[in-house]
């Protein structure tokens, strides 16, 4: 059996989008590493689901309810789990959506805003927040990107737009806290096995192989996957890695 590591006993994790997919994940490698887990989502009945399995890994954990494109829940995320825990060391700002797709032309105000103020804005709004009690010890930020915030895709323009943002936002703040004991950086995972990806293949029978086409390892990744790399980005055996963003997408760039 592979030894859990302890490295992060008595640490703090906290993780936006945390009610399924890639955000249960990540939630729940932190806690199996025995650090305590803030979860963070719109979604009580399955955030506090995972707050329990959380605690049922070894970590002490707990559920908040946030918006994440509302600054004034942000700021209560953040009081909350330091209110419960008296610090922060770990931040994955990972909440997410992503609409129907459109080209470019096509795509609504409404979808563009909407995918802009969750995929972007909210991971500005929570680092707003995350910094400053990060400067209190050090600590490490991991935003999740995409395979799309570093090539497009055609007909998603506001998503790829979006998360090409997240790398830039990620890597001008990696400079201004390098030398403060901060270290941020993104993950870009490829095509993930997620309800967010069953949902924007649902009812195109085609577009399922078309997203395999794209991956060389032929299959979907997993959200374990994705959550061991934002974990590892976040422990000391990553110390020297900053301002970087980490592809994790069965070879979809290579080509």
């Amino acid at each position: 059996m592979e030894a859990i590591s302890n490295d992060m006993d008595g640490k703090v994790a906290l993780v936006t989008g945390a009610s399924t997919g890639i955000g249960r994940a990540s939630a729940l490698a932190f806690a199996k590493r025995r650090a305590h887990v803030v979860v963070a989502d719109l979604d009580d009945d399955r955030g506090e689901s995972v707050a329990e399995e959380a605690g049922a890994a070894g970590s002490e954990s707990l559920f908040v309810h946030t918006d994440v494109t509302n600054r004034d829940d942000v700021a209560a995320l953040v009081q909350r789990c330091l209110e419960r825990f008296g610090r922060l060391d770990y931040a994955h700002n990972n909440a997410g959506i992503q609409t129907a797709a459109a080209n470019t032309a096509d795509c609504s105000v409404d979808d563009w805003n909407r995918t802009l103020a969750v995929n972007l804005t909210g991971v500005f709004l929570c680092m707003r927040e995350e910094i400053p009690q990060l400067l209190e010890q050090g600590g490490a930020i991991v935003n999740t990107s995409s395979a799309g915030g570093l090539k497009g895709f055609p007909g998603a323009s506001a998503y790829v737009a979006a998360k090409h943002g997240v790398i830039g936002l990620t890597k001008c703040a990696a400079l201004e806290y390098a030398t403060r004991g901060i270290r941020i950086n993104a993950v870009c995972p490829g095509v993930v096995d997620t309800e967010l990806t069953a949902h924007f293949i649902e009812g195109d029978p085609h577009l399922s192989e078309q997203l395999l086409d794209v991956e060389p390892v032929r299959r979907f990744g997993t959200p374990t996957e994705i959550a061991d790399a934002v974990v590892w980005l976040c422990s000391d055996q990553a110390s020297f890695v900053t301002g970087h963003a980490l592809v994790v997408d069965g070879g979809q760039l290579a080509g």
